[in-house]
């Protein structure tokens, strides 16, 4: 699907200016870095390992708050969590549907921080959203966090969320189509000087809307996950930040020859359209003071899988194309993440390093533990 294409979106809408076109700009700074360091906040319980060995993970806020605080402390450049809707009892095991929602808790971090990005993970097309109220929220927490904040825009893949809004699942490209005209409606509210009508395809109607104060920066961040190409043409043409996957699964020596050309295909495609975006990777990190340990600890975490949730996070119906690489037979599939690195501190960071050559702009971690892996990690680096 070519972006020019796209269904779902304003005809003969004007070019909006990005954080990126502002070199003094929170995002602009964060991208001088040779990688951008994020963090993936743990606010479900669970965190993202389907295992029942003991921990400190936990998905209250008091602990997700201490953490971006030491994130931040150590010169992070952002955090964000996952925004799930899920029945009674979520995907079973530990994973059992305690959570916090994403917007509030990134909204609520934004008095507690001075530097770091926070990113809302919001479903744009559920319930009671509409682009009035988005533009609204983003351009006053642009504001407080002067341009620190932004939008992780997902359009949702387990039939259940879908459902819990009263609405069938909508098919898999219509929804980036009604996205992409949320997102255009919402970058006119954040642009426009003179009130704003507006009636499309979608139910979503303004009679006159209009949106103060302005964003700082042209508007607030945006970020999307995806693998799909649907999902790469969305991304391409409203993106910042490209959440990706390997597409051969997580272990780390095939996703390594796998991204290159992954990586590539996103950035080409924004390219395209005159565009640059970045490519964000979640690996779940394993570190210990040894390889050796490392990896008694991977097993261990293993030895603990919790089997009451056997497809964990791809229960409840899910068409999410991303993961499609994912093999159920992986023997360590239950560690989660994107992708594995497990090692030393040194060997960490030299994966890391060949993450960055195989395409990756960014690194959004999480850990089974976060308190005592993190640690393990952070003294090495950060005496």
């Amino acid at each position: 699907m070519s972006i020019e294409h796209l269904p779902g979106s304003i005809v003969g809408l004007p070019k909006f200016a990005a954080p990126t076109d502002f070199a003094e700009s929170p995002l602009s700074r964060a991208l001088e870095q040779p990688v951008l360091l994020g963090l993936f906040l743990p606010i479900q319980a669970g965190g993202w390992t389907q295992s029942t060995l003991e921990r400190s993970t936990d998905w209250r806020f008091d602990y997700n708050k201490a953490l971006t605080l030491r994130a931040e402390e150590l010169g992070f450049d952002l955090v964000f969590a996952l925004s799930q809707w899920l029945p009674k009892g979520g995907y079973g095991g530990v994973f059992d549907g305690q959570a916090l929602d994403s917007f509030v808790s990134t909204a609520a971090l934004a008095g507690l921080t001075k530097k770091i990005i926070l990113i809302s993970t919001m479903h744009v097309l559920y319930g009671p959203w509409h682009p009035l109220h988005l533009a609204k929220f983003g351009a006053t927490l642009d504001h407080i966090t002067g341009g620190r904040w932004g939008i992780n825009v997902v359009t949702g893949h387990r039939a259940v969320e879908h459902e819990m809004f009263g609405w069938p699942r909508i098919e898999h490209d219509r929804r980036y189509a009604l996205a992409a005209e949320f997102l255009d409606v919402v970058q006119r509210l954040w642009s426009d000087t003179e009130n704003f009508s507006y009636e499309g395809e979608s139910s979503w109607k303004l009679g006159g809307g209009f949106v103060t104060p302005k964003p700082n920066y042209g508007r607030p961040i945006l970020v999307n996950a995806t693998g799909s190409d649907a999902g790469i043409a969305f991304a391409a043409r409203y993106s910042d930040i490209v959440f990706i996957t390997s597409p051969t699964g997580a272990d780390i020596d095939s996703a390594l020859q796998s991204l290159p050309a992954h990586t590539r295909r996103v950035k080409d495609a924004a390219l395209d359209v005159g565009r640059r975006v970045r490519t964000l990777l979640n690996p779940m990190v394993i570190c210990r003071p040894t390889e050796k340990e490392a990896w008694a600890l991977a097993d261990e975490i293993v030895a603990h899988a919790d089997q009451r949730s056997p497809q964990g996070f791809q229960s409840l119906n899910s068409d999410a194309q991303a993961w499609k690489g994912r093999d159920a037979a992986d023997p360590y599939r239950a560690i989660g993440g994107n992708i594995r690195v497990i090692g030393s501190p040194e060997q960490v960071v030299d994966q890391f390093v060949k993450l960055k050559a195989a395409g990756v702009d960014g690194l959004q971690l999480s850990f089974f533990d976060f308190t005592t892996i993190w640690n393990s990690l952070a003294a090495t680096f950060y005496p």
